[in-house]
């Protein structure tokens, strides 16, 4: 499984409200989010479009290892339901 070359960060930033994630902040081009699930955790997202796959690679790995899932699930999860 590959990852999206065309998610936006608005786009990636509503898919991941199924793990509890919220728009806590926003300043500029950058999406703060934040979920309480499992323990506070913040991520920024940069408003662009599309996010480049290095970028949305670094966020899906830090979505797994605080949600203590593999990558490849948060990829099915948010990409394949």
């Amino acid at each position: 499984m590959s990852i999206p070359s065309d998610m936006s960060g608005d786009e990636l930033a509503k898919k991941l409200t199924r793990y509890g994630y919220r728009t806590t902040r926003q300043k500029g081009s950058h999406i703060r989010l934040t979920t309480n699930k499992g323990g506070t955790h913040h991520i920024t997202i940069p408003k662009h479009s599309p996010l480049k796959v290095g970028t949305l690679n670094g966020i899906l790995n830090d979505i797994a290892g605080h949600q203590k899932i593999s990558k490849k699930q948060v990829m099915e999860e948010l990409f394949h339901k």
